[in-house]
């Protein structure tokens, strides 16, 4: 008889040590809340959990204690031995020095040169024994994290944790329910099987913290009966919703959460250079109470809750013969880019821009065409 998902699991954590959890880039308040609660999790059994994700974090989610080992990449992560073979001659002094660039091993044989045959140079085990990703349908969307270490993923057992059902399916455990309400149901039921006696208020509270954000505290369609259940269980366990809900929906002034439901109305995206945009009009300022000022404000409750975007832009005219574009993004690098193909001014990593035209559309539309000429 085969093992469930859950048995799996327990199975991979008695082989671990070090566990390493990933989320995409710009990661949701769903893949928050369980990256945090795996590894408070993992954690209280004993292990060495690590998070690591790119870029952007916001700061809504300082309210949740914050995980000691997050990285923002994973080099290192495999260490390379050069190894001697002693069994004609041995090694009796080992010395190194670092100058000129060059790092220097020195061996002392015990007697006569070395051989160079007896000289190899291979690859060590990578340090972690389990990747845990969260909130991704592929492994395209950790971005740089992927990229940049696709070996790890082939030679390290994974567990993929989604509810989506365009899920690639690309773990050796695919935890993927496309009946659950967001990615911190799925784990909080991953959890409570795993080790019931270990869940606490702060386990609680970072699940919830993911169930309420993938919820919309609860408005969406995906608030199933089951979501309700489970975020009960978890607010008997000490979880405050609370607190959960002021710090995720009302940190914000409210003319600034005004002119947001104005620009959500109005979404453009561009799937191949990954833009979210918006036009902002006059009215649109002059219905909310805000201002210009309060754009960049609105850019980032867009990097927040779009996953899936890489460059976040607003447009608004300054004049009836001139517009602005102020664009973001969670890549200095992206962002250098279109600086330097666009010119403009870049204040507080917001990236400035000054159009000759009073038409917003014509302005998106000119704008995305170059960023996608890009190929970012």
């Amino acid at each position: 008889m085969s093992l469930g998902p859950s048995e799996q699991f327990k199975l991979f954590l008695e082989k671990s040590r070090e566990v390493l959890i990933l989320i995409p880039e710009n990661p949701t308040g769903d893949a928050v809340g369980s990256a945090w609660a795996f590894y408070f999790f993992l954690e209280k059994k004993g292990l060495l959990p690590t998070i690591a994700f790119s870029n952007h974090l916001s700061d809504k989610y300082s309210y949740l204690p914050k995980p000691e080992r997050i990285l923002n990449d994973i080099s290192g992560a495999r260490a390379f031995v050069l190894s001697f073979d002693t069994t004609r001659n041995k090694i009796i002094d080992l010395k190194t020095e670092v100058k000129e660039n060059k790092y220097n091993i020195y061996l002392t044989p015990e007697k006569g040169s070395l051989d160079p045959r007896d000289f190899s140079f291979i690859l060590a085990k990578f340090q972690y024994d389990l990747i845990i990703v969260i909130d991704s349908p592929d492994l395209e969307k950790l971005g740089k994290l992927y990229e940049a270490n696709p070996d790890l993923f082939f030679e390290v057992p994974v567990v993929n944790v989604d509810y989506r059902s365009n899920n690639d399916n690309f773990g050796q455990i695919n935890l993927v329910d496309v009946t659950a309400s967001s990615c911190s149901e799925i784990s909080s039921n991953l959890l409570e099987q795993s080790g019931p006696e270990i869940m606490d208020k702060t386990i609680a509270e970072c699940l919830l913290t993911g169930i309420i954000s993938a919820t919309d505290s609860f408005q969406k369609k995906n608030t199933t009966p089951k979501a309700l259940a489970k975020a009960a269980y978890l607010m008997e366990k000490g979880a405050d919703q609370q607190l959960i809900v002021r710090w995720l929906y009302k940190t914000q002034p409210l003319h600034i959460l005004k002119l947001w439901g104005r620009a959500m109305s109005k979404l453009n995206w561009d799937e191949k250079s990954k833009l979210v945009w918006m036009e902002l009009t006059v009215e649109d300022f002059v219905q909310s109470r805000a201002t210009p000022q309060d754009v960049p404000f609105v850019l980032d409750k867009l990097q927040e809750n779009y996953s899936d975007g890489k460059i976040f832009m607003s447009l608004h005219n300054t004049s009836p013969e001139d517009s602005v574009a102020l664009l973001k993004s969670a890549s200095p690098e992206i962002l250098e880019k279109i600086h330097t193909l666009l010119d403009g001014q870049i204040k507080r990593n917001i990236l400035e821009i000054t159009l000759a035209t009073g038409s917003l559309p014509e302005a998106g539309e000119l704008l995305s065409k170059r960023i996608r000429e890009l190929g970012i």
